[in-house]
This record gives C-alpha cells, structure tokens and sequence, in this order.
C-alpha cells in the first residue's frame, strides 16, 4: 500500500472519531492534503519541522539489540514530541483564539510514521494553570497578557528580538517594591487607554516592550505602569540557570507579593509563568494553528 492511500484511510479514520467524539476540532500536523475532506468540524493545521527517525539509526555493523533500541528510542521521542506539540497547539488556540474547550483529534504525519490523538482541551497543563491564576488576576486579563506575550514572543518589535515581563495583581504591594527606571509612559492616561481587555491598547504595550524594566498590571487588566524596576531580595529563587535578572526579580516578586508573572525570553522567545516565587509554567514559542475549514 502506497503513502497517498495509507495517508487516506489515516484521515479517514480520524475524521470518523471526530465525529464520533463531537469533537470541537481536528489539528493537523504533518503533509496532508486537507481539500477534499468532508466534516464540518474546524480543522486547523500547525507546521512542523520534522527531524526524521531516519538520522537517529545507527549503521548495521552494531548489535541488533543495539540497533533496535537505537531505532526503538528515537520513534518514541518523536511520538510524545508530536503529540505534546498538538496538546500545545490545542492550548494556545484556545486562549488566543476561538478553539472552545472538549476533545479534539489530532492527525500527525512524519516521512515514517502516521498517528491519530485524542486529547481533552481542559485537562491541558496551560489551561490548568490558568486555572490556578484565576484567583489572583481576571482569566480575561490572563489570556490578553498571554496573547500579547506569545505575539512578542513570535515577531518581537521592529524586526528584533525583546524580552519583557508583566506582574499581574496586587499593584499596591508591587509599587511599594519597585520604582521608575524611566518616565512611566502609562502616567496620567485614562483607564480606557491603559485596559488589556480592549485590544486596541495592544500595540502601545508591545511598543513600551523595547523599553526595560516591566510592565505593572491590575488584576482588573489596568497598566499601572512600563518600565518599572523591581526591587527585591532574589535569595532562594530556584529558577532555570541562564535565564536573566528579569526573570529571577519576576519569580521573586510573586514570592514577596500576590502578584503573578508572565514573562518573554528575549533569546528564544519562551514565554513563562510565575506564582509564589516558583515558575508554574514553560512554553516554548510555536507558530499559531492556521484555520483551514
């Protein structure tokens, strides 16, 4: 059987649980050709580069037990890779766009190898942590300053790479723990130009985002302020190694206060979330699903 027909019948299948399932989408990652698919389920594609099992085998003078497990390895990682990589596709579509909770199928497609998945959107670890922050912060003010830190991840500002953070709640405590490295840009603005929820204030956040320093937020979704330094005790912050003094003053805010961080790598545009001195969350910057349907 050629790929084009096991291809077929892998789409087949995957479109019949969907339906099945009710589910609320199918997420494609791999080569497929989505036009003559018939459902009026969302499909959604996320590109993938994908690292072939091929580069991992090792020449056929080695043990065979060696060989297989040589083989055996690197099909696994690629497995949990792909389907972790659906899981997060899953998630960012869900906070940033339209993707509603439930279970959704995903169909993955490597040069060796075709999978279908299943996974239930609110069992999502980024979905469970937002969860958690919902306390603190509006979910509403959560899911803009994440849209707005995946957008910085993604395309940074005039071409470049930057690095920012956004401490969430708690402001009078925060303000008290911190001071103005530069004019605050935010001074003297009505709330209706300072509110993450209105979408329109977007752009002059990740505008303010070349400046450094950090963005101070309400839990209602105000900017209190940019640029703005933090001035805590980072002792005992256990954080990754080589991430910046941006991040630890992050994290050790959240010890110290009620507030909840989000902040952007300016190396690789990871986006992280911290609460109570500890990072809850690490997600590596991905290209958004494409709506294809």
């Amino acid at each position: 059987m050629g790929t084009m027909d096991t291809t077929g019948i892998l789409v087949k299948h995957a479109i019949k649980i969907a339906e099945e399932l009710c589910s609320t989408a199918i997420i494609v990652s791999g080569d497929f050709d989505l036009a003559d698919i018939e459902t009026n389920i969302p499909i959604y594609y996320v590109p993938r580069r994908q690292k072939s099992i091929i580069d991992n085998l090792i020449s056929d003078s080695q043990e065979d037990e060696k060989r297989l497990k040589n083989i055996l390895e690197p099909m696994v990682r690629e497995a949990t890779g792909n389907t972790q990589h659906i899981e997060q596709a899953a998630a960012i579509e869900h906070i940033i766009g339209e993707l509603r909770t439930g279970t959704i199928v995903g169909i993955i497609q490597t040069r060796e190898s075709g999978a279908i998945v299943t996974h239930e959107v609110s069992q999502s670890p980024l979905i469970r942590t937002l969860q958690k922050c919902e306390e603190r912060v509006d979910p509403e003010v959560m899911r803009a300053a994440l849209a707005i830190a995946f957008d910085i991840a993604s395309s940074g500002r005039e071409g470049h790479k930057i690095g920012t953070a956004f401490i969430l709640g708690d402001i009078e405590e925060v303000l008290q723990r911190s001071h103005q490295m530069i004019l605050n840009p935010y001074a003297g603005h009505k709330d209706e130009h300072r509110n993450l929820l209105n979408k329109k204030n977007w752009e002059s956040v990740k505008e303010f985002a070349l400046l450094d320093g950090v963005f101070v937020i309400s839990k209602e979704g105000i900017v209190q302020a940019a640029g703005r330094y933090l001035d805590v005790d980072a002792k005992e912050i256990d954080i990754e190694q080589g991430l910046g003094g941006r991040h630890v003053s992050a994290a050790a805010i959240t010890r110290d206060t009620f507030a909840i961080a989000v902040t952007i790598s300016e190396s690789g545009g990871t986006v992280r979330i911290y609460m109570d001195g500890k990072e809850l969350l690490c997600l590596d910057y991905m290209e958004r699903p494409t709506l294809q349907k």
